[in-house]
This record gives C-alpha cells, sequence and structure tokens, in this order.
C-alpha cells in the first residue's frame, strides 16, 4: 500500500514543500488514485490529473471503518494539496453502493456501549466530513449506488452528486438508533428545504435517485441497466409524474406492489453498466478544468459557507451526544442490525420499547439484549 508522502512523491520535485501531514500507509480500503485529466473532447491532459478516492469495502456495501476513515481524511488532505489535481471524485467499489455509512460490526461489537471510545471515533468522523468541506479543488460524488445514513452525510458535503438512477438516497438515524446529526441535519434543510429534511431525517424512507435529483441534491442522472445493448431507465420507479396515496403530484418514487414486481422482472434481463455514469463525471470534470484554478477555489469557499457554517456550529455538541447515545439507544440499534437476520429484521420492536419505557424502565443490559430481533422481555 502506498503512503500519502509516496503518492505525493509521484509529482512533487524536491525543490518544492510537501505539505501532507503524515507518511502514514493508506488503508486497503480505500484506494487513492491519480487519472488523467481530459478536455470536453476526451483528449488526456499531459501533467494533469483528477484523483479518485474510492471507498473499497463492497462486501459490507462499502461502509467505512475506523481506519478507512482515517484514509480519507489523508486521502482528501493529499488531493487538496496535489498541484497537479484538478478535481476531485469521491466514489465506491462495485455498483451497489456508494457508501452505506459506518460499519455496524464494528459499530456494534466495539463502540456499542463504549461512549468514551466512540467520541473519539466521531473525532475522527467530523474530521473527514471537514476534510470534503474544505477541500481546495472541486468534489463530485460519483453515486455508483446505495447512498445511506453516513454515506449520504458525506455525499452531501460533496460539492457536486452524479448518480446512476438504480442508486437509492436516505438517512438511518432514528430507525437504528441514532440521529442523522453527521451532517444530515446540517445539509438537508440548506439543500432539500425543511419539510422535506423532516421527513428524510425522521422517517428513514429510502428515495429514488429521480427524487433526489428533483430534491437538488443530485446534479447529474444517467441511466445504468442495460437491456439488449440499450440503456433503459430504471424499471422499478415511476419517472413521469402521477398521485400517489395522498393525490400529490410526484415522480421518481419507488413502485409498490405488482408494479414493482414488474420492474424487478425487467431488471433482471439486463445488466449493470456504469458507462454513462463515468462518461458524465468525466465530462464534469471537464468542464471544471477550464477555469481558474485560484478563482476555482475562492468559488468553492464561498459556496461551501452555508454548509460549512452549519457544520461547524453544531458537529462538536453532536459527538458528544452521539457518544452518549451509544450507552442506549444507538447500542441497542447497531447490535439489533449486525444480529438480525432477513428472517428475523434488523429492527428492535420499538412499541415494546415505548412501553417499556411508558413504565420508567431503566436502561440496562438485559433490557437491550431482550430487544434484539426474535427476543421478547
Amino acid at each position: 500500500m502506498a503512503t500519502t508522502a509516496e503518492i505525493s512523491a509521484q509529482t512533487i520535485p524536491e525543490t518544492l514543500v510537501d505539505h501532507n501531514l503524515t507518511e502514514a500507509p493508506m488503508d486497503a480500503g480505500v484506494l487513492f488514485e491519480k487519472k488523467p485529466a481530459k478536455t470536453p473532447d476526451g483528449n488526456e491532459v499531459p501533467g494533469l490529473f483528477n484523483a479518485w478516492i474510492t471507498l473499497n469495502n463492497p462486501s459490507q456495501f462499502n461502509s467505512y471503518t475506523t481506519n478507512m476513515v482515517k484514509s480519507v481524511i489523508l486521502a482528501f488532505r493529499a488531493a487538496s494539496n496535489a498541484r497537479d489535481v484538478a478535481c476531485v471524485v469521491f466514489t465506491g467499489v462495485g455498483d451497489r453502493a456508494f457508501c452505506t455509512g459506518g460499519n455496524t460490526k464494528e459499530y456494534a461489537e466495539y463502540y456499542a456501549g463504549n461512549p468514551q471510545e466512540y467520541r473519539q471515533y466521531m473525532r475522527l468522523f467530523n474530521d473527514m466530513v471537514s476534510s470534503i468541506l474544505t477541500c481546495d479543488k472541486p468534489v463530485i460524488c460519483r453515486v455508483n449506488g446505495m447512498r445511506i445514513g453516513g454515506g449520504q452525510e458525506i455525499g452531501m458535503a460533496c460539492d457536486f452528486t452524479i448518480a446512476h438512477d438504480l442508486a437509492n438516497f436516505g438517512q438511518a438515524g432514528p430507525k437504528h438508533g441514532s440521529a442523522a446529526i453527521g451532517g444530515a441535519t446540517d445539509f438537508l434543510p440548506l439543500m432539500v428545504g425543511a419539510e422535506q429534511a423532516m421527513v428524510s431525517g425522521t422517517l428513514c424512507e429510502p428515495f429514488s435517485a429521480h427524487k433526489a435529483y428533483r430534491l437538488g441534491i443530485a446534479s447529474g442522472l444517467v441511466p445504468a441497466l442495460k437491456i439488449n445493448d440499450e440503456f433503459v431507465a430504471n424499471p422499478m420507479v415511476i419517472t413521469d409524474q402521477f398521485l400517489d396515496e395522498y393525490g400529490r403530484i410526484v415522480h421518481g418514487e419507488f413502485k409498490t406492489g405488482a408494479a414493482f414486481g414488474a420492474g424487478k422482472t425487467i431488471f433482471k434481463q439486463g445488466q449493470v453498466d456504469l458507462k454513462l455514469l463515468d462518461e458524465a463525471v468525466d465530462a464534469m470534470c471537464a468542464k471544471l478544468l477550464l477555469t481558474f484554478p485560484d478563482c476555482m477555489t475562492k468559488s468553492l469557499e464561498e459556496l461551501r459557507k452555508p454548509k460549512l457554517e452549519a457544520w461547524n456550529r453544531n458537529h462538536e455538541d453532536s459527538r458528544a451526544w452521539l457518544a452518549l447515545n451509544m450507552m442506549t439507544e444507538a447500542r441497542a440499534g447497531f447490535r439489533a442490525f449486525n444480529e438480525g437476520t432477513r428472517e428475523s429484521g434488523r429492527e428492535i420492536d420499538f412499541v415494546e420499547l415505548r412501553q417499556a419505557l411508558a413504565k420508567g424502565t431503566p436502561w440496562t443490559r438485559d433490557v437491550t439484549d431482550s430487544l434484539m430481533p426474535g427476543k421478547k422481555q
């Protein structure tokens, strides 16, 4: 594995100062690659690159471990400092997930019940978000699949989002024992408005990439399903306007019932191809290349201010609350997700918990154990 110093040394002449903080090795769960920058007509530009930072944990939907978080921080620092880098592309391996947030196995087996440890972890998480928000280069989130929970938060910290239309977005928060205060409660009201932010941050219902595009948290959307050598729109969402069960005119929502089953049948006839996604990302990088670099950095700094100000105002208080929450609801929620199965479910019995708390039942290890999927008090 290359260190950040080795990555920098590939392009930094000996006469220039290396401003990276450490020579720590990059974790295998994060890939850092410089890809040749291209002009809008597709020609590679000698000596200029786009830095690709890729989450490499596909077996766990590119959820980030503690070591991966540290490497993401180092990677963004290296990309920001690289004199030959024009843009940063933040993405994940495969076609199933960009990122589904923190690694719930690590959360459940190490951090649950250890608030002092989780508080230190959240310092790293906060630094990861800040490293995106303060990168000197424009950051494009290439959404190659699910962008859920903490994945949604680090994605919204980026400047641009380009997604394929099979992806889905959303928060996990109160459904899994937490609150979306790793950035979502800061960014969502600014980006989608108070009402839709409330819907996403409290109900935690996943929504389609089409809805993400409509809400304004994606600036580019392309199909990824290929059937008979032709790209087709996601057959599991309704992309035309229609009336939902409340009589609202909406579009880009997931189908239900027989319509969803028919969509899945169509989906199985094709294969996922990310060619158009890569072309769209390359096109955005090419547009950003043809700008004054210092003026670009200043523009990014100014346009990021609403997100950055909200983030800086809240993230330290959020870190303290999230740490203490590891003794109660997060302890139960992360364990339930980690220990549950498809058959038992991965959520606690919320009604049973509320009934117990209504009686004044204190949080104990026995109470937490009783809430695990498939168990009763």
